[in-house]
């Protein structure tokens, strides 16, 4: 099983391919994914990269992070478990929940 590495502040210029090259000057990538904005397609400056060994990822935390990659200085680090997102419906607040107009209200 893999490991899974952020990396911070990528450079909008940089492509997947790229970033694979990068890490795979480290030892073997399984994946590589860039986020984007889900209306706009640009990338947000994110992303993730899977490398196939928890040794192959303690190395490119080390040999990368910190370094500077098409302009950009990186930020690569182990990767967290993904938080569940909260729904629409799971949000409270707003004006008042509904429950009708209030005494002396017009």
């Amino acid at each position: 099983m893999g490991k899974k590495l952020y990396v911070g502040n990528i450079s909008f210029n940089a492509k997947e391919g790229d970033i694979r090259e990068l890490f795979s000057r480290i030892g073997e990538v399984e994946s590589v994914k860039i986020i984007t904005d889900a209306r706009t397609g640009m990338p947000k400056g994110f992303g993730f990269v899977e490398m196939s060994s928890e040794e192959d990822a303690k190395k490119a935390i080390a040999d990368l992070n910190g370094t500077t990659f098409i302009e950009r200085v990186l930020s690569v680090s182990e990767a967290r478990p993904q938080q569940p997102r909260q729904g629409f419906q799971d949000r409270r607040g707003g004006f008042g929940g509904g429950k009708g107009p209030r005494k002396g209200w017009r």
